[in-house]
């Protein structure tokens, strides 16, 4: 059903009325004239407002009567930039993060720069009314994908159910050495001591059982380019196997042995496959192997 759309001259925005119920993405697509492409990038950068409010959500359900706002000008257009953090997805429950090496998942002390503030602060200048809720956790200088709940409702089903709704998640590493074999699966008890290092243990520790399976996806006398992918999520989980393995993650201050090629941890979470919290819908990101990574392997 066609909608009357009345254009205001003078402005940036061309105007529409909406007449039935649907999704944003949906309305758009068949009343303003522009690629698909076009359109994403403009909800991307911020430049579509449903009643006066501005929505990234290309689910965004519209109701009768509701006023949509699409801008013309790309200066309109605040599109998020953080040197840190990266969207990658966002609908109103969820929304998807690449985070950089140097920012905490989360506030640890005063002041401390961490992801979650990034998108509170985004959520508050884009008029949302929600703040970021942490389910899992990367390490200050681990880079890749995250998620992060847009409600309290939606935190608590990602937690509880967390280990049956992610279904691969696999990160890439550079290891020091030549790894002997091609893949395999290493287990153990990990348990933190006082001064909050992790201690590995091939028996139960009164710790908790850790699980990663491996394989090498490249080598050179030199070092070892190596997919973990995760049974368990535990603290540290990758750092301290690969120790174990007598391959430790290059650039790790804390279980590594001094091997540095890049002057970073080299550490990465490149993919994350979830169902989706709310609507059960399968979900699929990947990133790319950070280049420093590939060049070693040259």
């Amino acid at each position: 059903m066609r909608i009357n759309t009345g254009i205001k001259r003078g402005d940036d925005y061309d105007r529409f009325v909406v007449s039935q119920e649907q999704p944003l993405l949906e309305f758009l697509l068949e009343n303003v004239k522009q690629s698909r492409t076009k359109i994403k990038a403009t909800l991307q950068g911020r430049g579509i407002k449903v009643d006066g409010k501005t929505v990234t959500q290309f689910d965004f359900t519209l109701r009768p009567g509701m006023k949509v706002a699409v801008s013309r000008s790309k200066r309109n257009q605040q599109e998020f930039k953080n040197r840190y953090v990266k969207i990658v997805y966002e609908d109103r429950w969820i929304i998807v993060i690449e985070k950089n090496i140097g920012i905490l998942s989360m506030a640890a002390g005063h002041s401390s720069l961490n992801v979650k503030s990034v998108l509170d602060d985004y959520f508050k200048k884009s008029r949302q009314k929600c703040t970021a809720h942490v389910v899992h956790r990367l390490d200050r200088d681990t880079s890749g994908l995250m998620i992060y709940a847009k409600d309290i409702d939606t935190e608590q089903a990602l937690e509880h159910d967390w280990h049956n709704i992610v279904y691969d998640r696999r990160y890439v590493a550079v290891l020091s050495g030549e790894m002997e074999e091609d893949q395999g699966t290493i287990q153990s008890w990990l348990k933190d001591n006082k001064a909050y290092i992790t201690y590995s243990s091939p028996v139960d520790n009164g710790g908790k059982l850790a699980i990663s399976h491996f394989s090498v996806l490249d080598r050179t006398t030199e070092h070892s380019l190596v997919e973990f992918k995760l049974e368990t999520g535990r603290k540290n989980q990758i750092r301290v196997h690969a120790a174990d393995m007598g391959h430790p993650v290059c650039g790790d201050p804390k279980y590594g042995n001094g091997d540095d090629p890049i002057h970073r941890l080299c550490l990465h979470a490149w993919l994350l496959c979830f169902y989706h919290p709310v609507t059960g819908e399968p979900m699929e990101f990947e990133t790319p192997v950070p280049t420093a990574f590939r060049q070693l392997f040259k």
